[in-house]
């Protein structure tokens, strides 16, 4: 049975996707509740339960749009007010735990492989696939597949489980911070900061993110120049990432990692962006609206993340599937966190950490900005990038040990 709304209304899934981001943020706004929920995780949920009830399809063309030209466009939108040198030193400690992650994503394949393995047939295929996905992305989930000849169906039901996992897990990483025990055990800097603003904005009968997107003087030129820019620093950062990617195609490892980083658009759309912010400061800074835009498309990203979650399709076609990729996910969080109390990373640094090796870049970055810890949205986009090149390697390292 197809969905009441199909695949190919192209304008009537739009307009259901941005009334999901504007309601949520309507929402966040207004209500205190809403805005500790986060509008982020009100759009997912919005669309996860249109979806499961069969009002909007669990794939369309136009999510794949979303995908493919609304995110990259609100990349260099957030990031016109990059620091470098504070962006440098921040990066540095994500970077550091997000590599102690990794760690507990290679772990938990294993654990995970031994637990199921009588279970779950051609396992030690599908375990790579999984490595690859939650310490970078998709791509790698994609290329390992290919790597290790998986069948179309097993992808598929794996895709599913993928996908529903990641939307109940940012409810898991968005409530960390919440928890009785993580308080009593974690640093937790930027999330107190913040409380200690929303009790202000109390007194205003404002939640925090009312306070925070309150009304701004933005001009026509403003949005020209946000827009324009955007699309000139991704345009330049596409047709580069082509040019390399084909350029460092050898079989060799160093132009594996060459083709990796440099092939990869959204590393350099942030470098490029980076470096703009950091040349011309006082130009780049001046432009407004650019948070206000680019945090809207990162809204409808998160609408978009909980449409293919078919809860249904889960049930019926891959259970087991689906908690083999929660027991590799609960042993990435496990490991992050007990690194984390170890070396004295705050909780917010954890928690990008570990949706960067789960989600990737994009979606590290859309949290951060949903939270507010808008110093952690640069190093989110930066570790999660470089899990696209490591993602392969993890899953082919975990493949070669279970063959």
């Amino acid at each position: 049975m197809g969905s009441f709304i199909s695949a190919e209304s192209t304008w009537i899934l739009w307009a259901v996707l941005a009334s999901c981001a504007a309601l949520a943020i309507y929402l966040e706004q207004k209500y205190t509740w809403a805005s500790k929920v986060t509008g982020c995780i009100l759009a997912l949920t919005f669309t996860l339960i249109l979806s499961n009830l069969k009002i909007i399809p669990t794939e369309a063309p136009v999510y794949d749009a979303v995908w493919d030209y609304v995110v990259p466009l609100a990349v260099p939108m957030l990031l016109f007010n990059a620091d470098i040198k504070k962006i440098g030193r921040d990066s540095g400690r994500v970077l550091i735990i997000y590599l102690f992650s990794g760690i507990g994503t290679i772990l938990g394949g294993f654990v995970a492989y031994f637990a199921l393995k009588n279970a779950i047939p051609a396992l030690n295929d599908i375990v790579p696939m999984f490595v690859g996905t939650y310490t970078g992305g998709s791509v790698n989930f994609v290329a390992m597949s290919q790597q290790y000849k998986v069948p179309g169906a097993t992808v598929s039901a794996a895709l599913v489980a993928d996908n529903l996992l990641m939307a109940l897990y940012f409810f898991t990483l968005m409530a960390l911070p919440t928890m009785a025990v993580i308080k009593k055990h974690y640093k937790m800097p930027l999330v107190n900061a913040l409380e200690q603003q929303s009790e202000s904005d109390k007194e205003a009968n404002k939640t925090m993110a009312a306070k925070y997107w309150g009304a701004k003087e933005i001009s026509l030129k403003d949005i020209a120049f946000t827009v324009a820019l955007s699309f000139v620093i991704v345009a330049i950062s596409d047709k580069l990432a082509t040019v390399f990617g084909n350029l460092f195609s050898g079989e060799g490892a160093g132009s594996a990692i060459l083709g990796g980083l440099l092939g990869n658009k959204y590393l350099l759309m942030t470098t490029f962006t980076m470096i703009l912010a950091s040349v011309f400061p006082k130009q780049i800074s001046s432009i407004r609206g650019s948070q206000e835009i680019g945090t809207f498309l990162i809204y409808l990203f998160f609408a978009v993340i909980g449409a293919p979650a078919s809860i249904g399709l889960i049930l019926r076609e891959s259970p087991l599937l689906l908690v083999f990729a929660l027991i590799v996910v609960l042993i990435n969080l496990i490991v992050s966190l007990i690194f984390g109390k170890l070396f004295k990373f705050n909780i917010e640094e954890i928690i990008i950490a570990s949706n960067a090796n789960v989600g990737g870049p994009t979606t590290a970055a859309a949290m951060a900005v949903s939270k507010g810890w808008t110093e952690l949205i640069v190093p989110a986009l930066l570790v999660g990038t470089l899990g696209y090149v490591i993602g392969n390697y993890y899953g082919i390292l975990s493949g070669i040990l279970l063959h």
